[in-house]
């Protein structure tokens, strides 16, 4: 599929559940946030439908993302459809490695291909302070099961406030280099504002380049994570929807003022 600015867009970034296991500062508000409900959540046959039309029309590549994917019941039967699905030649899944040290094995032998894990600092206190209550160390445990099992390559997300030298994003980097880890530094986005900037070590933000389109946890087709625009597989039906999403897709991110980073998938 390409779209009106001729970018092929081969790429769907599903959000299976926009519930957390952590509450980031950068992500959640410290007030919290009102979940979907369990009648709006998309079941699993239904994002294997959209998976098998997606792939149908040129769709190759999927990355499962939350909220946080692994929290969603049975998540590894998902895996397991959609690494089925004809066409679908790329499956990764993006967490934040609480829960991989248990479930990076049955994710591996379901077909899931590689993982994407963040990581912002490597200071017990600061990972505490940032995460509203996680445990580092369950996040290096889940790096080491996924490298055992083979979930390459692993990427590690860092988000930053200001740039790459920070002390943190430093260490993560050096982290990173000695076990074999691929670091991506991720500038602080705001959806409201339309405020990103391009990942350093990786693709996204680069709009020329981007080759995407993204799928809600309760069924609304995104062109850009930066657009009001989104389209209901359940309204327009599926291959309606992923259309409506592709050609309304921007030359460049604006803004977003209608979702959130724990509900869009960031």
């Amino acid at each position: 599929m390409f779209d009106r600015f001729h970018r092929k867009i081969h790429y769907l970034r599903i959000s299976v559940t926009d519930r957390c296991n952590l509450r980031c500062r950068y992500c959640m508000p410290e007030e919290g946030v009102k979940f979907y409900s369990k009648s709006e959540v998309l079941s699993y046959e239904e994002i294997q439908q959209v998976v098998e039309v997606a792939a149908e029309m040129g769709i190759d590549k999927i990355r499962l993302t939350g909220g946080e994917p692994l929290v969603r019941k049975d998540i590894v039967d998902l895996v397991k459809l959609i690494a089925e699905t004809p066409g679908v030649n790329d499956l990764g899944l993006t967490t934040n490695g609480l829960l991989l040290d248990e479930l990076a094995l049955p994710l591996k032998k379901a077909g899931l291909r590689r993982v994407n894990i963040s990581l912002d600092t490597l200071s017990p206190e600061k990972y505490l302070t940032i995460t509203r209550g996680g445990d580092l160390n369950k996040v290096l445990s889940g790096i080491k099961a996924a490298q055992k099992v083979g979930l390459n390559p692993i990427k590690i997300n860092c988000v930053v406030k200001y740039n790459c030298e920070e002390t943190d994003a430093t260490e993560v980097a050096k982290f990173g280099k000695e076990n074999g880890l691929e670091v991506r530094c991720i500038k602080q986005m705001d959806l409201e504002n339309g405020f990103f900037g391009i990942v350093h070590g990786g693709t996204g933000g680069d709009c020329t380049q981007c080759n995407r389109l993204r799928l809600t946890s309760n069924g609304m087709v995104k062109p850009c994570l930066f657009s009001n625009s989104e389209y209901s597989i359940r309204q327009y039906g599926i291959r309606e929807a992923l259309l409506l999403a592709l050609n309304a897709k921007p030359e460049k991110g604006e803004c977003n003022i209608s979702s959130c980073f724990h509900n869009i998938g960031g």
